[in-house]
């Protein structure tokens, strides 16, 4: 089985960077292609160097880069394999970044802060991509940032599905880690059959990263299973303290639900530390073994890649993949 398709007159390739090799494997078996063969490896100064191992003229082509830590290593790849792809006479590029990275980093909060996240997205069409996908972006706005297309897909479905399936409807109530985030609970809670809806409050120091304080529960909550849900776990210091202001105001457990498992140190430690009944993921990003626990459940986002894929390669609509409807 080749690294290319054929449909009448369009090919189509799936080309894969070396980040997360594991859903560059689900994505293809998906799909029923194999993964373009590529030659890559990294000078003794850190260059990375990239050759692919057939023509790759003429192709629609769809490069899946996923960016865990170091994030700088991959996203590097990245460009160098669409500059690669560009420069192979490839018809049509589509990036695949099921984390989109630098996401957080999306408007300035004080004077002489870069955007960061818009920076990246000029990085991915100077190299030459004419389409992005991603999922789950931590600001939705960052679509914007492209003249191209943006396909902005919603793993809402997978997780939540998951939890309807595990947890008893009556029992749970939806809630938002912070107030910012109460589209997203919203869409939940519908999709678990119109269950309660609650907020954490807190604050955030921006001189200090990663840390802010979870003071109190805007809801009622109390004899409940508490769906937390967020679009990311870093170092999980947020997340966990508003698991513990839950319990403190009468929740009966906390599954924490996230589609991107950053798990940055120590984020494990604490995780396993806490009172969490369980935390559920996607697989946009690699969890090594070190960083996986017994209450971390991963779900695999690669059917929800693969239909993307093919919605685009055949010009079909994805609508129904990035509004969290199917």
């Amino acid at each position: 089985m080749s690294g290319i398709v054929t449909t009448g007159e369009k090919r189509l390739v799936l080309a894969s960077g070396r980040a997360h090799p594991v859903l560059a494997q689900e994505v293809s078996e998906e799909l029923g292609v194999e993964v373009l063969p590529m030659d890559a490896w990294d000078f003794a100064n850190g260059e990375i160097y990239v050759r692919y191992g057939e023509s790759v003229r003429g192709t629609d082509a769809f490069l899946l880069q996923s960016h865990p830590a170091p994030i700088n290593t991959w996203l590097m790849e990245n460009l160098i394999m669409i500059d690669a792809l560009k420069r192979a006479s490839a018809k049509r590029i589509t990036a695949i970044a099921p984390s989109f990275p630098y996401a957080r980093q999306d408007k300035k909060h004080r004077g002489r802060e870069p955007i960061s996240a818009r920076l990246v997205a000029d990085l991915y069409e100077t190299a030459g991509v004419d389409r992005m996908i991603s999922v789950d972006l931590h600001a939705p706005q960052v679509q914007g940032y492209f003249a191209k297309p943006v396909d902005h897909l919603m793993a809402l479905p997978i997780l939540a599905d998951y939890v309807a399936a595990k947890y008893d409807h009556e029992d749970l109530a939806v809630v938002s880690p912070d107030a910012g985030r109460i589209r997203v609970a919203e869409q939940w809670a519908k999709r678990l059959g119109g269950v309660s809806l609650s907020f954490i409050h807190k604050s955030r120091d921006p001189n200090r990263p990663n840390q802010a304080i979870a003071k109190r529960v805007i809801g009622e909550v109390t004899g409940k299973t508490c769906i937390l849900v967020d679009d990311m776990i870093d170092t999980a210091g947020t997340i966990v303290q508003a698991s513990d202001a839950l319990l403190a105001d009468g929740a009966a457990s906390v599954v924490i639900a996230t589609t991107h498992p950053i798990l940055s140190d120590p984020a494990t430690e604490r995780l396993k530390a806490s009172s969490v009944r369980e935390v559920v993921c996607t697989n946009t990003l690699p969890i090594p073994p070190e960083k996986q626990f017994e209450r971390l459940t991963q779900l695999s986002i690669a059917p929800l890649l693969a239909r993307a894929i093919r919605a685009v390669f055949d010009d079909g609509s994805v609508t129904s993949l990035f509004d969290g409807e199917v």
